[in-house]
């Protein structure tokens, strides 16, 4: 079947060569081990069970993962033997299984998780570039959607992610996330059980697409809607040679997007620290937890 899971449409028979995400019908996993340097309500005590998924169907220049966003490494399973990671990750006592980049898997992972029938919460880690159809599959499969919404303008969304209908994709995509799961609940340990947490990444010298989303959200999301903040930016493969976002999110930059996040009345945020942002918290990719 051509595929049209994602927003691409490519059209691609995945079970005969590659769609636009790099990747064929099969699973491929990139590392599969407790992750800590999520949101603390993931990632406190257990850590959070994350699962990299290799490919990509939107390809910013400036992803920390691009061994595997772009040059999609890592090893192809079965979906049983997706099954036996899941399986790993909840004996090891991790707070959620982290599927990170899942969204041109997510035919085949609302399957593999019907099958599963997960003990602990399901985390549908997301770029927000996906279709309303594919997240519908997830219903009731997925626990938490932490979705990212990167960019408002369509010309900034082409120029670094190549998708000039980004926006219009993932206010559709968070809007049905939420939806599906509603604002986030948390156990006594205030660790996450349900909900949706938004996330926004801020990029150097784009701080006018942080304040838009950030007017958006506030015009279609309660004031209780978790947001988290991101401070993270690190400037990997292309953008190194793309002025402004050949550098970190300076001081003043991230204190406006700040200021704009309270003054729009959200009573519950994650900020990162400057020290977020640095090689030192990208994952090694070496088939961890998959061999």
């Amino acid at each position: 079947m051509n595929c049209s899971l994602c927003p691409r449409k490519c059209g691609t028979d995945r079970h005969i060569s590659k769609g636009y995400c790099g990747v064929g019908e099969n699973f491929r996993i990139a590392r599969s081990a407790p992750h800590f340097w999520e949101e603390p309500c993931l990632s406190e005590g257990g850590g959070s069970g994350a699962v990299f998924f290799s490919g990509c169907n939107l390809g910013c220049v400036y992803c920390q993962n691009e061994k595997i966003s772009r040059g999609c490494f890592g090893r192809d399973v079965t979906d049983k033997e997706l099954i036996k990671i899941f399986d790993r990750l909840v004996e090891s006592g991790v707070n959620n299984l982290n599927l990170v980049t899942p969204s041109h898997y997510a035919g085949r992972l609302s399957s593999v998780l019907r099958q599963f029938n997960s003990p602990v919460p399901v985390v549908y880690n997301t770029s927000s570039y996906d279709t309303v159809d594919s997240l519908r599959r997830l219903e009731g499969l997925v626990d938490i959607y932490l979705p990212d919404i990167k960019y408002y303008d369509s010309e900034i969304s082409l120029k670094y992610s190549f998708a000039v209908d980004y926006f219009d994709v993932a206010a559709a995509a968070v809007k049905e996330m939420y939806r599906q799961v509603g604002l986030l609940e948390t156990d006594d340990n205030a660790i996450a059980k349900k909900g949706i947490i938004i996330r926004h990444m801020v990029l150097p010298g784009n701080v006018s697409q942080a304040l838009k989303i950030i007017d958006w959200l506030g015009d279609n999301f309660p004031p209780e809607t978790m947001l988290s903040i991101m401070r993270q930016y690190t400037p990997c493969g292309k953008a190194l040679d793309m002025p402004p976002i050949n550098r970190t999110v300076s001081d003043r930059e991230y204190a406006i997007v700040k200021k704009a996040v309270l003054k729009a009345g959200f009573l519950n945020c994650f900020f990162q620290q400057k020290t977020a942002a640095g090689g030192d918290f990208i994952p090694d990719f070496d088939l961890t937890g998959i061999i």
